[in-house]
């Protein structure tokens, strides 16, 4: 069976991929927006096609002898997502029926249309009602509440509230009802939805039992063995809600009021679809999803998170942004005397728990204020404490290019009046590091002026700190 799978580099999309290349009964194509986002053992074991689903073009070249497409695409990070949607779900679709595609797999939220369903849930819905629109080609629509795994939107709030508040004041929607699922079972609802006999479209409501989100926080709490008091209070707004998850955990304010907007819905089963197609799983209950997930995060087993796909900012070549850059801080040192991939090694274990070297206080302080104005803030650390891959957050910065023993290139995505990059590279025995600023106006230029001490400060050290971890790394 021929098989494609969008949204490769997204959370869902990472895991499926790993699983649907153990399946020895299908062959599998991916289609990415970037092609420097895969591995390069991807890029060699598996037929890729770049694109996205706005150039009818590039879906026709990977669409064409598909059997089954899945469709984990989602433009969250655009302003106007709930029209992109639709365009993208209508354009996948009329491309499909032309090339002949037997089934799409799509993984949409639980919830019904009413006066209180969310513009992010809304959207959710109708990109499933446009997929499952035609009978040319047969949609299977799954649907899923709260995730939880290691690295999810949903998990990362619950564990950093949670492990951060002893006592938690809530707003009064935490007493909605949702049903969540281990990521675990979303994968294997997925993968199953290549073999169920059914022809006609339909939709499938998967879940594990159902409880309010202040269970959620509770049992969290039981699975880590911390002790919590969740006090409801009526007048905490959307807005409010939104920054009370901005400032403690890593997610951004925008995704976080999506998110708070939708509690005010429940979002549980409304089918036993699931227990008629899928009888042979069991979904673990909501206490051991917890578990399991903590467990993978201690071994250092996060395959993906919910900020790998963060936007197109890591789709493009910052060359021509870079050399346009008008104020830069430039540190060489000699690393003739050093072992290249120590050195590698040593810049690109920067961040998350591993910290900046010496003036952690100052990053921190940044991160704070960052988050206070509504920016991403240093929580979001790293997947992994020793490596990194193209497209994935590494505390408030975006790896937008990563070459072996070669380069390592930051994209701030912290609020700055302009652009700004960091750059490690490797160069004629020279370790070459650079900050790079373009500046928006007046605003832009005085910031960096005054920050130029501090830059002296910390970019001194961290060049120094690089070369002296490179040369005790045993």
């Amino acid at each position: 069976m021929k098989v494609l799978l969008t949204g490769s580099t997204g959370y869902i999309g990472r895991r499926l991929k790993q699983k649907l290349l153990n399946d020895t009964s299908i062959d599998l194509r991916l289609y990415v927006r970037n092609k420097s986002s895969l591995s390069s053992e991807v890029l060699q074991n598996i037929e890729v096609i770049q694109g996205d689903t706005f150039h009818k073009e590039q879906l026709k070249i990977a669409l064409k002898d598909i059997h089954t497409a899945y469709y984990l695409i989602h433009s969250l990070n655009n302003k106007n997502y709930k029209d992109l949607d639709k365009i993208s779900a209508q354009n996948f679709l009329d491309v499909a029926k032309e090339c002949g595609v037997k089934r799409i797999i799509y993984l949409g939220g639980l919830g019904v249309k009413n006066k209180d369903t969310s513009e992010h849930l809304l959207s959710r819905l109708e990109t499933g009602e446009v997929l499952s629109s035609s009978k040319e080609v047969q949609t299977i629509w799954l649907r899923a509440g709260v995730i939880i795994g290691s690295g999810s939107t949903s998990f990362e709030i619950i564990r950093n509230l949670v492990e951060k508040l002893p006592i938690m004041t809530t707003p009064k929607w935490v007493y909605t009802k949702a049903q969540p699922i281990a990521i675990k079972d979303v994968l294997q609802y997925l993968e199953a939805s290549l073999y169920i006999k059914e022809e006609e479209n339909c939709i499938i409501d998967i879940g594990s039992e159902q409880l309010t989100y202040r269970d959620m926080m509770v049992q969290a709490g039981q699975a880590l063995e911390l002790k919590r008091v969740l006090i409801p209070l009526p007048f905490l707004s959307i807005n409010l809600s939104s920054y009370w998850l901005n400032l403690f955990t890593p997610i951004p304010f925008t995704v976080a009021k999506a998110l708070i907007e939708g509690l005010k819905s429940e979002v549980i089963i409304q089918n036993d679809h699931a227990k008629k197609y899928f009888p042979n799983i069991q979904p673990l209950s909501y206490l051991n999803a917890v578990k399991e997930a903590e467990n993978e995060i201690k071994k250092h087993q996060v395959i993906s998170r919910w900020s790998d796909n963060g936007g197109k900012v890591w789709d493009k070549n910052h060359t021509q942004e870079i050399a346009d850059a008008i104020f830069v801080d430039r540190k060489e040192k000699d690393i003739s005397n050093l072992e290249i991939a120590k050195v590698y090694k040593s810049f690109t274990s920067i961040g998350g728990k591993n910290g900046w070297f010496d003036y952690d206080f100052l990053w921190v302080i940044r991160g704070i204020v960052d988050k206070m104005i509504g920016g991403v803030g240093l929580q979001r650390g790293r997947r992994d404490q020793n490596n990194l891959r193209i497209g994935e957050s590494l505390d408030f910065w975006k790896v937008v290019d990563l070459k072996e023993n070669e380069r390592l290139l930051l994209y701030a995505q912290m609020k700055v009046p302009g652009n700004a990059w960091l750059e490690f590279k490797i160069e004629d025995n020279k370790l070459i590091q650079s900050a790079y600023f373009y500046p928006k106006g007046v605003l832009g230029r005085l910031y960096w002026y005054s920050l130029v001490p501090l830059h002296y400060l910390v970019f001194n050290n961290m060049i120094n700190s690089i070369i002296k971890k490179a040369s005790t790394d045993h």
